[in-house]
Formats: C-alpha cells, sequence, structure tokens
C-alpha cells in the first residue's frame, strides 16, 4: 500500500503542476485536472490506512487536503467557476497541491539518504530553505493563475 500511496502522491504532484502552469496560461485542462483531483484524494485517503500508532502531522494535513479538494470540486463542478467560484477555486487546487509538495519534500528528507544528511531533524536550514522555495514558487504561481485563470465553462447540464 505504501507504494500505491507514494505513486499516486507523485502522479498528483506531476498533474498539479501541469494544471497550475495551465492556469497560469488561463487554459482549463480537463483531463489533467481531473487526474490532479483523483490522483490527490486518493494519495490523502490512502495515506489514513497506512500503519502507524498515532495521529501524525500527516494525518491533519490529509483531512486538510480533503476538505480543500471537496471545495476545488464544488467550484469546479457544481459551481462552474462562476463569479468568486473562480478564484475559490484556483486558491483550493492550489493550496492543494502545495500540501502535497510539502508532505513529499518532508517525505524526502525522511527517505534520501543525500537529504537526510542536511537535514537529519528536518529542523536544520536546508529543510526550511528547501519548502520557502516550494512555497515561493507555488505562491508565486497559484497568485498569476488566480490573475489570469478565466476559462470559458462549456454551457449545459451540471454533472
Amino acid at each position: 500500500m505504501v507504494r500505491v500511496h507514494v505513486v499516486l502522491s507523485l502522479i498528483g504532484i506531476a498533474a498539479g503542476l501541469v494544471v497550475l502552469v495551465g492556469m497560469v496560461r488561463g487554459k482549463l485542462l480537463s483531463g489533467w485536472t481531473i487526474l490532479f483531483l483523483v490522483s490527490t484524494v486518493l494519495t490523502s485517503l490512502t495515506g489514513f490506512v497506512l500503519p502507524h500508532e498515532h495521529l501524525l502531522p500527516s494525518d491533519i494535513i490529509g483531512v486538510l487536503s480533503l476538505v480543500i479538494l471537496t471545495v476545488a470540486v464544488v467550484a469546479l463542478y457544481v459551481f462552474r467557476l462562476a463569479g468568486s467560484w473562480r478564484w475559490i477555486y484556483v486558491g483550493a487546487a492550489v493550496l492543494a497541491l502545495y500540501l502535497n509538495v510539502f508532505v513529499g519534500v518532508v517525505q524526502a528528507f525522511e527517505k534520501f539518504p543525500v537529504l537526510t544528511q542536511f537535514a537529519p531533524t528536518q529542523s536544520e536550514p536546508a529543510f526550511w530553505v528547501a519548502q520557502l522555495v516550494v512555497l515561493a514558487l507555488i505562491g508565486v504561481l497559484g497568485a498569476l493563475a488566480v490573475r489570469r485563470f478565466w476559462p470559458l465553462m462549456p454551457r449545459g447540464p451540471r454533472a
């Protein structure tokens, strides 16, 4: 199950980055968006079934991610990005991507010896610099997406 969780997470991150770049370019990439949302939801859900004895910070992030993803799905598929739901969707999608990448960086510093040597307790500057770089990059792209993402949603019955 750990491998499935990791693969889903990597798919979610990759698809989320494609979706984010699409939003910065003002495009709704429907197929990539579905892949991002589904794989990121499944990442959060599979994280809960991984063996552990007590509540972990990743569990809290998983719950938060599911709430945020629910908002993104509602904004996109129920309210079809009308009015304020456009920027709510962008913000929720970007935040969900950030949380997935944040946990990915944590896991990378735990699992890869080349990174662990620079931040064995994840309180060292190397870890925080990596997290700040991720936050800055996704934050800047997210801000651009809020300004530039104005897709035309097709008319018709709501799905």
